[in-house]
């Protein structure tokens, strides 16, 4: 009830009894920083949204130079590793890590479409394992949710496969939705640690 909660907030300002001038300018500070901070990464995060098929490509970028990083350790890695079945074996997959870093950094688009189709078949088979498990509870409150979930992440991954469009701007769209959720996370923050500290 109300006087819980009013508890709670009394609970959350105690501390600042025992906090000096400084330390109390320094808790403002850094919960200032933390408002701004998320502001500034949900301006970013609708520049992304706005320019999603860009922000793709660089996600693109940046996976195919952690491959090609990946790769290279891995063949390093080969050289001392016992055995000449698994140092061949270790040489090919990092042989393999750095061709595909190669070819997203030599054709972006294509790794675009690639990284996207994968995280679409992802979401269908989850989409499918929830349908499958809704039905194992079937007769159970939990039963239309899990369908309804599961139903939704189906249609979603094939209506987004078979729009070209829709899949270059998948990675980038996902990358603004997140920047924005993570932005309003630090905002709220900042926001509730500044009324704490009152």
């Amino acid at each position: 009830g109300k006087g819980r909660r009013d508890h709670a907030v009394r609970d959350l300002r105690l501390p600042d009894k025992h906090l000096t001038k400084e330390e109390l300018a320094m808790a403002m500070k850094i919960s200032t920083k933390y408002f701004w901070l998320g502001v500034l990464t949900m301006a970013l995060g609708v520049f992304v949204l706005f320019n999603a098929v860009i922000a793709s490509a660089a996600i693109v970028t940046v996976t195919g130079m952690f491959l090609l990083l990946g790769g290279a350790l891995q063949i390093a890695l080969g050289f001392w590793t016992e055995g000449r079945g698994n140092r061949i074996l270790t040489w090919c997959l990092g042989a393999l890590t750095l061709f595909l870093g190669w070819s997203f950094l030599a054709n972006p688009l294509a790794g675009i479409i690639s990284l996207s189709t994968f995280l679409l078949i992802l979401l269908a088979a989850s989409g499918i394992v929830q349908i499958l498990f809704a039905f194992r509870v079937k007769g159970t409150r939990f039963f239309w949710p899990l369908l309804l979930a599961g139903s939704v992440s189906v249609v979603l991954a094939i209506i987004v496969l078979s729009s070209p469009v829709a899949t270059l701007v998948l990675l980038g769209t996902l990358l603004g939705i997140q920047m924005l959720c993570s932005g309003a996370s630090l905002t709220m923050m900042g926001m509730f640690f500044k009324e704490a500290r009152q």
